[in-house]
């Protein structure tokens, strides 16, 4: 399902950025396929919850079904960060709550913006990327995705 995320994604604003692609083992719910991963910078006029709203409806669009945390699932996008601002409604908390342990997300996020600033911590990818214990379970992918031309 990944190659059709990034045109509907675009759909929401303008694709600055986008890693390349790596495989992953799954974490929490262990059985289930390797996970493919990867990172996009979106310059947008959506509010946060409305882009939310968007990333979610993609995911349902394209097959996912919410069955239990860390369930199979065909897609999974999870908004990040949002600027500089630091987010927490009953239904969004940004940045990312586990963004800054989870080398599955900082690896491909470092790729294209390694110099972006965490906002509730202050740190930069970069060296939230150098405080992480293990990176070796990453591996780029054979896969490859891009940006369609009109995003």
């Amino acid at each position: 399902q990944l190659p059709g995320a990034p045109r509907r994604i675009g759909a929401s604003g303008h694709i600055v950025a986008m890693s390349s692609l790596y495989e992953t083992e799954p974490v929490g719910y262990l059985d289930q396929p390797r996970f493919l991963n990867a990172a996009l910078l979106l310059d947008t006029e959506l509010d946060p919850e409305a882009l939310l709203d968007g990333l979610q409806a993609i995911e349902h669009e394209l097959g996912r079904v919410r069955t239990f945390r860390n369930a199979p699932r065909t897609l999974d996008l999870d908004l990040l960060l949002y600027g500089n601002r630091v987010i927490e409604t009953a239904r969004l908390t940004v940045p990312h709550p586990r963004l800054h342990e989870r080398a599955f997300v900082l690896v491909p996020l470092g790729e294209i913006a390694p110099d972006l600033v965490h906002p509730g911590m202050g740190t930069t990818v970069r060296a939230l990327l150098d405080q992480l214990p293990d990176r070796s379970g990453i591996v780029p992918s054979t896969e490859q995705i891009r940006i369609p031309d009109d995003c």
